[in-house]
Protein backbone atom coordinates (compact mmCIF):
# COMPACT_ATOMS: atom_id res chain seq x y z
CA UNK A 1 0.00 0.00 0.00
CA UNK A 2 1.30 3.34 -0.95
CA UNK A 3 1.30 5.83 1.92
CA UNK A 4 1.21 8.75 -0.68
CA UNK A 5 -0.98 7.14 -2.77
CA UNK A 6 -3.95 6.62 -0.28
CA UNK A 7 -3.48 10.72 0.89
CA UNK A 8 -6.70 12.29 -0.13
CA UNK A 9 -6.10 15.87 -1.79
CA UNK A 10 -8.27 18.64 -0.40
CA UNK A 11 -9.42 21.43 -3.34
CA UNK A 12 -9.06 24.85 -2.20
CA UNK A 13 -11.82 27.27 -2.80
CA UNK A 14 -12.18 28.91 -6.00
CA UNK A 15 -9.99 25.39 -7.82
CA UNK A 16 -11.93 23.09 -10.46
CA UNK A 17 -10.82 19.10 -11.50
CA UNK A 18 -12.12 17.96 -14.07
CA UNK A 19 -11.49 13.82 -15.12
CA UNK A 20 -11.90 12.65 -18.51
CA UNK A 21 -10.57 10.14 -20.96
CA UNK A 22 -7.61 9.35 -18.71
CA UNK A 23 -6.58 12.93 -18.02
CA UNK A 24 -7.12 15.37 -15.29
CA UNK A 25 -8.03 18.94 -15.56
CA UNK A 26 -7.12 21.48 -12.56
CA UNK A 27 -8.06 24.74 -13.31
CA UNK A 28 -7.92 27.99 -10.37
CA UNK A 29 -7.44 31.58 -10.21
CA UNK A 30 -3.41 31.27 -11.84
CA UNK A 31 -4.26 29.14 -14.75
CA UNK A 32 -4.93 25.61 -16.22
CA UNK A 33 -3.14 22.60 -16.16
CA UNK A 34 -3.43 19.06 -17.59
CA UNK A 35 -2.07 15.86 -17.25
CA UNK A 36 -2.50 12.51 -18.22
CA UNK A 37 -2.32 9.41 -16.92
CA UNK A 38 -2.30 5.34 -17.38
CA UNK A 39 -5.58 3.57 -16.96
CA UNK A 40 -3.83 1.64 -14.27
CA UNK A 41 -4.84 4.01 -12.16
CA UNK A 42 -8.08 5.51 -11.24
CA UNK A 43 -8.58 9.26 -10.22
CA UNK A 44 -12.57 10.14 -8.65
CA UNK A 45 -13.40 13.42 -7.60
CA UNK A 46 -16.03 13.85 -4.82
CA UNK A 47 -17.36 16.75 -2.78
CA UNK A 48 -13.79 18.27 -3.53
CA UNK A 49 -11.74 15.94 -1.95
CA UNK A 50 -9.46 14.22 -5.16
CA UNK A 51 -8.74 10.27 -4.61
CA UNK A 52 -6.04 8.31 -6.52
CA UNK A 53 -6.78 4.38 -6.41
CA UNK A 54 -5.06 1.32 -8.39
CA UNK A 55 -7.59 -0.12 -10.76
CA UNK A 56 -5.78 -3.51 -10.12
CA UNK A 57 -3.55 -5.31 -8.21
CA UNK A 58 -0.36 -5.14 -10.82
CA UNK A 59 3.23 -3.77 -10.56
CA UNK A 60 2.36 -0.96 -12.95
CA UNK A 61 -0.60 -0.20 -11.14
CA UNK A 62 1.84 0.15 -7.71
CA UNK A 63 4.36 2.06 -9.21
CA UNK A 64 2.35 4.98 -10.48
CA UNK A 65 -0.38 5.14 -7.85
CA UNK A 66 1.59 7.52 -5.72
CA UNK A 67 3.21 9.68 -8.64
CA UNK A 68 -0.03 10.38 -10.29
CA UNK A 69 -1.23 11.43 -6.51
CA UNK A 70 1.78 13.74 -5.88
CA UNK A 71 1.30 15.36 -9.69
CA UNK A 72 -2.43 16.02 -8.96
CA UNK A 73 -1.68 17.25 -5.35
CA UNK A 74 1.11 19.69 -7.26
CA UNK A 75 -0.93 20.70 -9.85
CA UNK A 76 -3.63 22.04 -7.23
CA UNK A 77 -1.18 23.77 -5.55
CA UNK A 78 0.38 25.33 -8.69
CA UNK A 79 -2.49 26.81 -9.80
CA UNK A 80 -3.53 27.93 -6.62
CA UNK A 81 0.20 29.78 -5.07
CA UNK A 82 2.12 29.42 -7.76
CA UNK A 83 5.72 28.41 -8.14
CA UNK A 84 9.27 30.35 -7.66
CA UNK A 85 12.74 29.45 -8.18
CA UNK A 86 15.50 31.65 -6.77
CA UNK A 87 18.99 31.70 -9.51
CA UNK A 88 21.69 33.70 -7.67
CA UNK A 89 24.59 34.92 -9.91
CA UNK A 90 28.20 34.93 -8.83
CA UNK A 91 31.05 36.14 -10.24
CA UNK A 92 32.85 39.70 -11.24
CA UNK A 93 30.49 41.41 -13.50
CA UNK A 94 27.63 38.56 -13.53
CA UNK A 95 24.14 40.38 -13.67
CA UNK A 96 21.07 39.67 -14.74
CA UNK A 97 18.20 42.73 -15.89
CA UNK A 98 14.82 42.13 -16.93
CA UNK A 99 13.11 44.01 -19.78
CA UNK A 100 9.66 43.01 -19.99
CA UNK A 101 9.76 38.90 -21.71
CA UNK A 102 13.65 39.01 -21.87
CA UNK A 103 15.90 38.41 -19.56
CA UNK A 104 19.64 40.37 -20.52
CA UNK A 105 22.69 38.15 -18.91
CA UNK A 106 25.81 39.28 -18.08
CA UNK A 107 27.70 36.45 -17.67
CA UNK A 108 31.35 37.33 -18.56
CA UNK A 109 31.33 36.62 -22.82
CA UNK A 110 32.10 39.18 -25.25
CA UNK A 111 28.36 39.85 -25.41
CA UNK A 112 25.36 39.95 -23.57
CA UNK A 113 22.57 36.76 -23.53
CA UNK A 114 19.04 37.84 -24.35
CA UNK A 115 16.92 34.95 -23.20
CA UNK A 116 13.18 34.98 -24.21
CA UNK A 117 10.76 33.67 -21.84
CA UNK A 118 7.91 31.54 -22.90
CA UNK A 119 3.97 32.24 -21.79
CA UNK A 120 2.93 31.84 -18.73
CA UNK A 121 6.80 32.51 -17.35
CA UNK A 122 7.58 35.93 -15.32
CA UNK A 123 11.03 37.13 -14.38
CA UNK A 124 11.93 39.63 -11.81
CA UNK A 125 15.27 41.02 -11.03
CA UNK A 126 15.54 42.62 -7.33
CA UNK A 127 19.22 42.94 -7.17
CA UNK A 128 21.32 42.88 -10.08
CA UNK A 129 22.94 39.08 -8.82
CA UNK A 130 19.55 37.79 -8.47
CA UNK A 131 17.10 36.55 -10.68
CA UNK A 132 13.62 35.30 -9.77
CA UNK A 133 11.73 32.91 -12.18
CA UNK A 134 7.95 32.59 -11.29
CA UNK A 135 5.00 30.96 -13.37
CA UNK A 136 1.91 28.09 -12.23
CA UNK A 137 3.39 25.35 -14.30
CA UNK A 138 5.88 23.70 -12.39
CA UNK A 139 7.65 21.71 -15.25
CA UNK A 140 8.18 25.30 -17.40
CA UNK A 141 9.13 27.13 -14.53
CA UNK A 142 11.98 24.36 -13.67
CA UNK A 143 12.91 24.14 -17.29
CA UNK A 144 13.23 27.74 -17.64
CA UNK A 145 15.70 27.94 -14.78
CA UNK A 146 17.98 25.12 -16.40
CA UNK A 147 18.32 26.23 -19.60
CA UNK A 148 19.60 29.89 -18.09
CA UNK A 149 21.59 28.13 -15.41
CA UNK A 150 23.09 26.12 -18.57
CA UNK A 151 25.10 29.54 -19.80
CA UNK A 152 27.23 29.95 -16.90
CA UNK A 153 26.93 26.36 -14.70
CA UNK A 154 28.88 26.88 -11.26
CA UNK A 155 32.79 25.96 -11.37
CA UNK A 156 34.06 24.10 -8.73
CA UNK A 157 37.65 25.67 -8.20
CA UNK A 158 35.97 29.80 -7.28
CA UNK A 159 32.49 28.85 -7.15
CA UNK A 160 31.36 31.58 -10.52
CA UNK A 161 28.15 30.95 -12.31
CA UNK A 162 24.60 30.67 -11.49
CA UNK A 163 23.34 28.71 -9.07
CA UNK A 164 19.76 27.81 -7.91
CA UNK A 165 19.25 29.24 -3.99
CA UNK A 166 19.99 26.71 -1.35
CA UNK A 167 22.20 24.93 -3.81
CA UNK A 168 25.68 23.78 -2.44
CA UNK A 169 28.63 23.71 -5.09
CA UNK A 170 31.35 21.63 -4.08
CA UNK A 171 34.61 23.13 -3.70
CA UNK A 172 38.51 22.04 -5.12
CA UNK A 173 41.44 22.71 -4.10
CA UNK A 174 43.33 24.25 -6.66
CA UNK A 175 47.02 23.68 -7.64
CA UNK A 176 49.67 23.01 -4.96
CA UNK A 177 53.42 24.37 -5.44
Amino acid sequence: MSRVGKTPIKLPAGVNVAIANNTVEVSGKLGKLSMKYLDVVTVTNQDGVVQVQPANDSKTARINWGTVQRRVANMVSDVTNGVDVNLELIGVGYRANVQGNKVNLQLGFSHDIVYDLPAGITAKSDKPTSLTISGFDRQLVGQVAAEIRAYRRPEPYKGKGIIRNGEFVLRKEGKKK
